[in-house]
């Protein structure tokens, strides 16, 4: 009897050593501080690319590039962050977070500056994918670091004030880049964010204090990362090269096909059996997972979709500057930003989230629809209400997405979880922009032959503006001649509304996807609190395994019992 209750004695002095304790609630202060460095590192990436949105047009025409080379400006970052973003997300569940963070931040901005030297439009192109690389790090890890320090039930209150933060960004990049490239030049565009990332880089060294990953090897699915790049990049050069380039029906065609596809199959074949998998399958058996995923797929198109073709719109189907087009776009911002925020508070007053993530669903896909009716001469105010209502329903679901399949996801899977959501909503995007980019250059083109088809220049600036145009390259609208603008403003209203149209029937599948995520209640423990006690379970169950092990054979340690008599 004694030998027992002295292992007993033993057991409790196990547990009560083995986890640390859990530490005291933060105040709000204290939160703002340790994600201080986030949010700077955050402004930073979303100033600037949205610093440069307004101006790429310009851009593009200044460089001398094609529709074609607008779409691959765009894909190129996009298909680095949604490659990278997982990879980022693994490696947040095996090694410090803190220096991935600002590794990703070093990246970023690395790419950044060296854009702002691009000779042509190639180069642009290249330098992009540096750039996609870190933005990939920053969308997982922030969301990541977030996790670990704030509940789910209070993270909408702090987010929402990011998310005020963030409109700043969105809000004055535009326009700030507008004026930028109106005053100073485009490629002054990329240098205004330098400041604030070494800002960023210093609030990171010393305010964000993050607990360290279990301890384990370290192995990258190298083979996985590779048969990934070479399915997507193959699948978006068919996709966006095909009927112009060369004919689908090609034997270039069937063979971009044939290598996207057995790429693709065999990095689906090879997640299935490596140690540390990119995209782990087994996330697909949790149902909030997988049909967020599906959500993800049809808001990241939309998404996506009007960061890319509303500044071709404002500037070469309406005829405004960057400046102008800047200010055009602030409906959008509004409506996206301002639901983001109030209905960010409102989830973590009430914790109620499912009612807001189908009603913004809605409105997605009511914005989009109204999208595919725009024309070149559609009254701004009109232009406005499509902006915002798409804005309002891409802000209610968008941050909501991530925050949902966090808290139904074991914090040891958290870093693959969220990245995976974010990794296929970019692949989506990516894909999605590529078609619609395609489209975009097939309807602009077709539009402006039927009715350039019957004119007859009478001028020698009609004929130089209509040898431009025949050269592919994205028009400066302004230089054209009156009766020309009026046509090729004309088929990029057209064209873009077409292009719009493919995310109509991706919207009602993001409604019946959201429709259908279990209704579960948000938690009030961080996932930083919720490994300690998994930490505290799996040290008990140890403890209990070897009492129960010790008690099936004899052996209770009588040396041990009798050195402490």
């Amino acid at each position: 009897m004694f030998q027992i209750n002295y292992l007993t004695q033993e057991h409790f002095t196990l547990t009560s050593t083995a986890p640390p304790a859990a530490e005291a609630k933060r105040s709000a202060r204290e939160v703002f501080t340790a994600i201080s460095g986030l949010i700077v590192g955050m402004f930073v990436a979303v100033l600037s690319g949205t610093i440069v949105s307004t101006s790429l047009p310009v851009i593009i025409s200044d460089l001398g590039g094609t529709q074609s080379q607008y779409t691959w400006v765009i894909t190129a970052s996009l298909l680095a962050t949604a490659i990278t973003t997982p990879i980022w997300g693994k490696l947040a569940d095996l090694v410090d977070r803190k220096i991935l963070v600002q590794l990703s931040l070093i990246i970023f901005t690395a790419g950044t500056v060296i854009a702002g030297f691009s000779t042509d439009t190639n180069m642009l192109i290249a330098v992009r994918v540096i750039q996609g690389v870190g933005v990939g790090g920053l969308m997982s890890l922030v969301m990541i670091a977030v996790a670990l320090i704030i509940s789910p039930r209070e993270r909408g209150k702090y987010m929402g004030v990011v998310g005020g933060i963030m409109a700043l960004a969105t809000i004055g990049g535009p326009l700030l880049g507008g004026v930028i490239t109106d005053t100073l030049g485009w490629r002054a565009n990329f240098f205004v964010g330098v400041p604030f990332a070494i800002a960023a880089l210093l609030l990171l060294q010393f305010t964000l204090h993050l607990p360290k990953p279990a301890k384990a090897k370290v192995s990258i699915d190298y083979f996985g990362i590779v048969l990934l790049a070479v399915g997507v990049s193959t699948l978006l050069i068919w996709v966006s090269m095909g009927g112009n380039q060369f004919d689908w029906d090609s034997s270039t065609s069937i063979t971009l096909a044939i290598t996207a596809g057995v790429a693709i199959a065999a990095f689906i074949t090879v997640e299935f059996f490596v140690k540390e998998p990119i995209v782990p399958m087994s996330l697909f058996r949790n149902r909030t997972f997988t049909l967020s995923v599906v959500a993800s797929i049809a808001i990241g198109v939309s998404m996506f979709a009007t960061s890319v073709f509303l500044a071709q719109y404002f500037q070469l189907a309406r005829g405004a500057t960057p400046t102008e087009s800047g200010l055009m776009t602030i409906p959008m911002i509004i409506g996206q930003m301002g639901a983001s925020i109030i209905i960010g508070q409102l989830v973590s007053r009430f914790g109620k989230w499912k009612g807001w993530m189908v009603t913004g669903s809605v409105l997605t896909l009511v914005g989009v629809s109204l999208m595919s009716t725009l024309r070149y001469d559609t009254p701004f105010p009109f232009v406005a209400v499509y902006m915002f209502v798409l804005g309002a329903g891409l802000g209610m679901v968008m941050q909501n997405l991530t925050l949902i399949v966090q808290n139904d996801t074991p914090p040891s899977q958290l870093g693959a979880a969220s990245s995976n959501v974010n990794f296929f909503r970019t692949i989506a995007g990516t894909i999605g922009v590529t078609v619609m980019g395609s489209l975009l250059a097939t309807s602009v083109g077709t539009y402006m032959t039927d009715a350039l088809s019957v004119f007859t220049p009478t001028t020698p600036d009609e004929i130089s503006a209509l040898q431009n145009l025949a050269s592919g390259d994205v028009p400066k609208v302004s230089d054209l001649p009156d009766t020309i603008r009026t046509v090729v403003e004309a088929a990029y209203g057209h064209g873009i509304a077409d292009a719009f149209m493919i995310a109509i029937p991706l919207a009602v599948l993001g409604i019946i996807a959201i429709a259908f995520i279990k209704n579960k209640p948000l938690s009030t423990k961080t996932s930083a609190e919720l490994l300690r006690e998994q930490a505290e379970e799996s040290a008990i169950e140890l403890a209990e395994a070897e009492v129960g092990s010790s008690a099936s054979t004899g052996t209770i340690r009588l040396s041990a019992a009798e050195s402490g008599r």
